[in-house]
């Protein structure tokens, strides 16, 4: 899940209503859609002001990419995932 930015004219924080995904490419007139296929879907987290009804729109990672964490005790780095550093056993939950 993203962070979202605070919001600077309400002062309103962002609330996530979901994951979408949505498709790139275009629909042509001689080949359909076709250029709609090839181009695939882009994943994205939706966030909405609750007060003043702004979107925004942050690309969801990739499976394949999973967002590093440096950890604050031994400064290794390790996949974000992990509830406590794989090397020190810090507890980031703790």
């Amino acid at each position: 899940m993203v962070e979202p930015l605070q919001k600077t004219h309400c002062g309103t924080g962002m609330k996530s209503i979901g994951n979408k995904k949505i498709q790139l490419g275009e629909t042509s007139w001689i080949f359909g859609d076709l250029p709609n296929l090839i181009a695939g879907a882009l994943e994205i987290e939706i966030f909405v002001c609750q007060k003043c009804g702004k979107v925004e729109f942050y690309q969801v990672q990739s499976n394949d990419d999973i967002e590093k964490a440096k950890c604050p005790s031994c400064g290794q780095l390790h996949d974000m995932d992990y509830p406590k550093c794989p090397f020190c056993k810090h507890n980031y939950y703790a």
